[in-house]
């Protein structure tokens, strides 16, 4: 079912992928090869509810690209940059040739204005906020990020998310609340001091090689996990005095 309106070398898209229909699809397969993926879109309602793909251009049609589990891990492992911000780098490459081939504008995480990518994300697929702050999939469960947005100038076919309840819903034991060591997950939010600091620590060390064991108890999707040479680079990008690089 479907809805409709009325750089790397190694990670550049493939020259002879067809994306002549601009399907969704389409957008896909090329870009397979890179562990990236399309992950849903909608339609924006009013002129001015996203960014506008060039001066006087509306987008007609936002498709949120991302990954999930450890898919994207060995093709960027493959041709990591030796640049600050290796992902956020790789990323670009591999998404530039094809906005460009799409007229299309590509918008990312770290770009300032900070654009609202869990709001786009709950709009686009079967997402849903869990009690750590991050999005949940049903399939994927937190293993699972959104690396970018293209903006298109021209409404395409989309896949209608499905509409399935938060895992969290059912899940009355919480077990991600109580595995942080610090508790830095409370009612009012995520505690990034209290985070760090335990970070800085000898105990801290379990944290940085394994990843944040408040995520890891999370029962849904465990299959879906980083490999460990990923985790350990997200708490690395996470740890940095520069901030975070990406989920």
């Amino acid at each position: 079912m479907r809805r409709t309106a009325g750089g790397t070398n190694a990670a550049s898209i493939d020259a002879t992928a067809s994306i002549g229909a601009r399907q969704y699809h389409d957008i896909n397969a090329a870009l397979a090869h890179t562990g990236l993926r399309a992950r849903g879109g909608f339609h924006p309602r009013r002129p001015g509810q996203v960014p506008e793909v060039r001066p006087g251009v509306a987008c007609a049609s936002l498709i949120l690209i991302g990954s999930v589990g450890p898919q994207v891990w060995p093709a960027f492992a493959a041709a990591r940059p030796p640049v600050p911000d290796p992902l956020d780098h790789w990323t670009r490459s591999a998404l530039a040739p094809l906005a460009e081939r799409l007229r299309a504008r590509a918008v990312y995480p770290e770009d300032r204005p900070f654009q609202p990518f869990q709001q786009w994300a709950l709009r686009a697929e079967n997402v849903h906020r869990s009690p750590l702050g991050l999005l949940i999939h049903p399939q994927y469960g937190l293993w699972h990020c959104y690396r970018a947005a293209l903006l298109l100038p021209d409404a395409i076919d989309l896949p209608v998310a499905a509409s399935l309840p938060s895992p969290c819903a059912a899940c009355s034991a919480k077990p991600c609340l109580h595995a942080c060591p610090v508790d830095a997950f409370m009612s009012a939010g995520f505690d990034a001091a209290a985070c760090h600091a335990h970070l800085d620590t000898a105990a801290g060390r379990h944290c940085l090689q394994r990843g944040c064991q408040a995520r890891d108890a999370c029962p849904v999707g465990r299959e879906h996990r980083y490999a460990p040479e990923q985790v350990r680079f997200h708490m690395a990008a996470f740890h940095r005095p520069s901030g975070a690089s990406g989920n």
